[in-house]
């Protein structure tokens, strides 16, 4: 009898199949260092690979799996690759690798309690591990995994709005400065606010939100009979690293009656160095806090968090009743993650932070984060010290911004920006480092995001040189 119905392999091939799959993510892991971090390709180029009719019939899945570790893994960046240092690479480690291919293996549901308690539980274990962390209430306070910061974003504005507005939010105003994050802008998008609701508040010479113009533009608000609700603060931007003034802030919002979100999602996980802490001053009175584990908290992708103050603040926005449910509601204390967030159905996010944490201890994290913030401010050092470059942005929570710029040669703006632009292209087309441009104070600027522990000084030094080489090949065309 046909038993192809059934979507199953034998044992033996089973383990056939799973030695091939982790010794393939094993030798991923002891040369990807060995290996280019860019992958280039066309659109051509990958439907001339991968185009094809929906097959009918079966394939041996060595063979599918042979296709797919030619064609499919090296046609993707290295994003934990050392001299990956565009826009916020992603670490990763082995033990979450491992904890997620458990989760994926056994299919484990991770919305409510009934389906796995023991999921349920692990995710409020490593949330009271994040409260603490970073010293929000740890009897009231409670948070979700999304799966990363834009989910966590959306999820804190839909509570704020919940919270503050009820169902008439046509008069509420947010404010951010001009170096938040677009996931905030789509979120409030999607949410249902308009442009108009929106303010954009300008940063100071360092990126930081500029106190003075955010007072007056709620002041201007009040006058008109608008309603300020919310203000996006940020603790390390993408561009720069820069955390906004949150003490300050705090107290706008208190005196105000306004939620304070901030989106910690690149700059939070400082709070584990000395350094970091002190920068991020005043985070634990934020009502709402996105941090994104998959990014300086070395989990692999997709893991994102959200932290409030009041667990309850959740629930009041979330929690729907449908029939379907009724028969897996528990107690008080067992807590629904679907109540809390958007999604019903959820991976079980939860493990690979809880496993890596076991394993490694959070010991190794704290000096892993203090690492990438010394080294940053290493690499400012060495470029201040050259004749060839220009510090534009100083080193800041692990990133640091600077552009090509020859003390002997009398270069204009614009041939600064078109040079330096040209300088990334190259680099990126030696598939030797991906090291991308942004725009500060309306100049183009090399930046690097220096969160990957791996990463040495020797790295830095041979993609400085290569940059060094290729300016001096530009301007001698």
């Amino acid at each position: 009898m046909d038993q192809s119905h059934e979507l199953e392999l034998s044992k033996e091939e089973m383990k056939s199949y799973g030695y091939r799959v982790i010794d393939t993510i094993v030798e991923h892991f002891v040369t990807q260092n060995e290996k280019s971090p860019v992958a280039m390709a066309s659109r051509k180029e990958m439907d001339a690979i991968f185009q094809e009719p929906i097959p009918e019939f079966p394939s041996d899945p060595k063979e599918v799996l042979d296709f797919v570790t030619k064609n499919v893994l090296p046609n993707s960046n290295i994003v934990s690759h050392p001299k990956s240092y565009s826009f916020v690479p992603g670490p990763s480690n082995y033990v979450s690798v491992m904890a997620d291919t458990l989760a994926t293996g056994f299919n484990i549901f991770s919305g409510g309690w009934a389906a796995s308690p023991a999921a349920a539980e692990l995710e409020i274990v490593s949330m009271n591990w994040l409260l603490k962390l970073f010293k929000f209430p740890s009897k009231k306070g409670g948070g979700i995994f999304t799966s990363g910061g834009s989910m966590a974003n959306l999820t804190a504005l839909v509570t704020a709005r919940r919270q503050l507005c009820g169902d008439d939010f046509s008069k509420a105003i947010i404010y951010m400065s001009d170096q938040a994050h677009s996931s905030n802008v789509k979120a409030i998008r999607v949410i249902g606010f308009k442009k108009e609701q929106i303010r954009i508040i300008p940063t100071d010479g360092e990126f930081k939100m500029v106190i003075n113009k955010l007072k007056n533009a709620i002041s201007r608000d009040r006058l008109t009979d608008l309603q300020p609700f919310c203000i996006i603060a940020n603790a390390g931007t993408t561009n720069t690293g820069t955390v906004d003034p949150l003490e300050q802030i705090a107290e706008i919002c208190k005196n105000e009656k306004l939620w304070f979100h901030i989106d910690g999602a690149y700059g939070g996980a400082a709070m584990l160095s000395k350094k970091g802490s002190k920068a991020l001053k005043g985070i634990e009175k934020a009502d709402s806090l996105t941090i994104d584990p998959h990014k300086w908290l070395f989990q692999p992708y997709e893991m994102g968090c959200l932290l409030v103050r009041k667990s309850k603040w959740l629930r009041d926005t979330f929690v729907e009743k449908p029939e379907y449910l009724r028969d897996i509601e528990g107690n008080p204390s067992e807590i629904n993650f679907y109540d809390h967030g958007i999604q019903l159905t959820r991976r079980f996010r939860a493990l690979k932070f809880y496993m890596s944490m076991k394993t490694f201890g959070l010991e190794a994290f704290r000096k892993a984060v203090s690492y990438n913030i010394e080294i940053a401010e290493e690499v400012e050092n060495l470029l201040r010290k050259s004749k060839q470059w220009e510090v534009v942005s100083s080193a800041t929570l692990a990133i640091i911004n600077f552009r090509y710029h020859p003390l002997h040669l009398d270069l204009s703006d614009e041939q600064l920006d078109t040079l330096n632009q040209e300088i990334s292209k190259r680099v990126v087309e030696s598939e030797e480092s991906l090291l991308v441009t942004t725009v500060l104070n309306k100049q183009v600027v090399l930046r690097m995001c220096l969160i990957n522990p791996r990463t040495t000084m020797v790295h830095i030094k041979e993609t400085i040189s290569s940059c060094e080489n290729f300016a001096k090949q530009i301007l001698e065309e």
